[in-house]
Order: C-alpha cells, then structure tokens, then sequence
C-alpha cells in the first residue's frame, strides 16, 4: 500500500468512529502529516501537528522529557511515547501519532542512519515500534512515513 492509500483508509475509519488524530514529526519533517491532508476532507479528522526537529521544540512543546533526551538522546521508545502523547494533548486529539530517528547519511552517536521509533497515543494507552531502513536520507523518510501510517492503520484494525 502507498502512503496515500492507507491515509484514505485511516482517514475514512477515523471518521466512521469520531476521532481526530494529530501527528508529531521528527524524521520525518511533516511528510506524514502531508500525507493524510492530501486526502480531501482529511480536515474532519485531522488537527494538527508539530515538526518537532530540535530538541528544544519537543520539550517545550511536546512535553518530552529534558532528562531523557540528554541523558539517551532523541531516538528512544520513551521519546516517541511522549511525542505522540504531547501532540495529541497540545492539537486535543482522540490519537497522537509520532516519528523519530536518524534519516542519516551517518550515525547520530550511536545510532546508525535507518534507524528509527514510531510512536502512538490513544486513550491512554501508549504503543511504540522500532523500525529500521536501508538507503539514502529521502529513502528513509519514506519509509518512515509508511511505517507510521501503517502503525496506525494496523491499531485501527484496518490492516
């Protein structure tokens, strides 16, 4: 499936069951946010995001823990769980849905490029996804944003 196939499904389910999702990017820039507003009407469902990119932006926006991002950076499980969770509290969103990782072309310290965390919110529950991709940084946006529409479609039941 292409990004735009599972917005459409995302989108029309969402909306079938009242709820608004918001989208926290840092890998990947606001690409998976561009990719559900480009399905018309997505507006219905859609509240917001933050393009979350330097560290200052997802504490003082997102609410992302200071501690846990000096003391084991910006690709964690943690940090993906409180982006989802702080975006879906700042847009008033039912579900927060979140990126985080290195695009590359090197490491980030000791994370290699490719690799990267998906986050997600709802109701109170919180899930996280370790992903990895092979290839140049626009590769692994890509795939990045696939992985995350997919998240959501598969918490939704759809896939």
């Amino acid at each position: 499936m292409t990004p735009g196939d599972l917005s459409r499904l995302i989108l029309a389910e969402a909306e079938v069951r009242g709820f608004t999702i918001a989208v926290a990017e840092s890998l990947t820039g606001g690409n998976v946010l561009a990719a559900l507003t480009a399905v018309p009407g997505a507006s219905i469902v859609v509240r917001g995001g933050v393009v979350a990119y330097q560290n200052s932006v997802k504490t003082g926006i997102l609410g992302v823990s200071a501690t846990e991002l000096s003391t084991n950076g910006a690709v964690t499980q943690t940090v993906a769980g409180q982006m989802a969770r702080g975006v879906a509290g700042v847009c008033s969103a039912d579900i927060g849905l979140s990126t985080t990782g290195v695009a590359g072309p090197g490491p980030q310290g000791k994370v290699p490029a490719g690799t990267y965390w998906v986050g997600l919110w709802q109701a109170g529950s919180q899930r996280e996804r370790l992903q990895e991709s092979a290839g140049d940084r626009a590769t692994v946006v890509q795939a990045a944003v696939l992985d995350a529409l997919a998240f959501l479609a598969e918490e939704l039941d759809l896939l």
